[in-house]
């Protein structure tokens, strides 16, 4: 099973664009090329991820409260996920909770919160188009009446071929989703040191080139942490299609078996109608519920005197 608190380390993404040292302008950056604003002053970025102890487990990637008025949560993921809203909802339920006081929550003066900002950033390999929003309520099991709550959440594909024009106008963006792309391609080529080969190749291409010159070693250990919770995923989820596959196979084996023996049953109940037995007599030297012999019976007469088990079979278990 995969190592769930590998998880909760951080990501190239999140370092890039939450703890590194220059984390408040990367941020800033993305968020101007997202939103059209102008923020230009890093002291607007009040970092807000969830990392209080009670909330050790649950953390989104980058979360941050941008010029007092706006609650930026954002996460990078390389595997679609159609419950993002539902993960949104729960981690923006506690940003609200830490952040407006108990006594503000009970005062008849509305309490005024930042308003909320979803985004999730793809770069995996499955196909994906260039933006799409998922909705809470495409969770909500009735939907007979309009939902009373709702919430959305922008996926954004920042593959470099995912066209999507975000990347032309954030650099730092498309230089992250770049070196992606080339750790990708040289993993693939050299499973063993091939991520060491990409953050020489990003240097010297003079993509994220200061980044990784300051941390390289960090940003592979980084990556392999990545790569292997990925591979740890991946190697799930094929064990559990395996395991769906001969649980498949075990049923048909199972129905193969019981309609074998079904036939088997009317082969022997036809024959014996035709010698003249009834009923009673077919269900006693059968040793069968003579209920079970009767239901036969029932749908044989109608093919009597050709009898066809097959058919009968068919005629039974429509």
């Amino acid at each position: 099973m995969a190592n769930e608190t590998m998880r909760y380390k951080d990501s190239v993404f999140t370092d890039l664009f939450y703890s590194d040292v220059n984390a408040e302008k990367n941020l800033l950056s993305l968020y101007n090329a997202l939103y059209g604003t102008d923020y230009k002053d890093t002291r607007d970025v009040d970092k807000c991820r969830l990392e209080d102890v009670i909330f050790m487990n649950f953390k989104n990637d980058a979360a941050a409260i941008i010029g007092k008025r706006h609650l930026f949560l954002s996460e990078q993921q390389a595997t679609v996920n159609d419950n993002m809203p539902l993960r949104m909802l729960l981690y923006v339920a506690r940003e609200y909770e830490r952040l407006v006081d108990k006594k503000e929550r009970y005062r008849r003066r509305i309490a005024k919160i930042p308003t909320p900002e979803f985004v999730t950033f793809y770069n995996g390999t499955e196909p994906f188009p260039a933006e799409k929003i998922l909705k809470l309520s495409d969770s909500f099991m009735d939907m007979s009446r309009k939902p009373e709550l709702e919430l959305y959440v922008r996926v954004i594909n920042i593959n470099m071929d995912g066209g999507n024009q975000l990347l032309r106008e954030c650099r730092i963006l498309r230089e992250y989703s770049g070196f992606v792309e080339i750790a990708r391609e040289c993993r693939k080529l050299d499973p063993e040191s091939g991520l060491e080969a990409a953050v020489k190749r990003c240097i010297k291409e003079n993509i994220l080139a200061e980044y990784l010159t300051r941390k390289s070693s960090e940003v592979i250990n980084m990556l392999m942490e990545e790569y292997n919770y990925q591979d740890d995923l991946e190697e799930n989820r094929r064990e559990a299609r395996e395991e769906g596959r001969e649980e498949g196979r075990e049923e048909g084996r199972e129905e193969g078996r019981e309609e074998g023996s079904m036939l088997k049953l009317i082969q022997q109940v036809c024959k014996k109608l035709a010698k003249g037995q009834g009923a009673a007599a077919i269900a006693d030297a059968l040793e069968e519920e003579e209920s079970e012999i009767q239901r036969i019976i029932l749908v044989a007469e109608s093919f009597a005197p050709a009898y066809d088990a097959a058919k009968i079979y068919q005629a039974i278990h429509q």
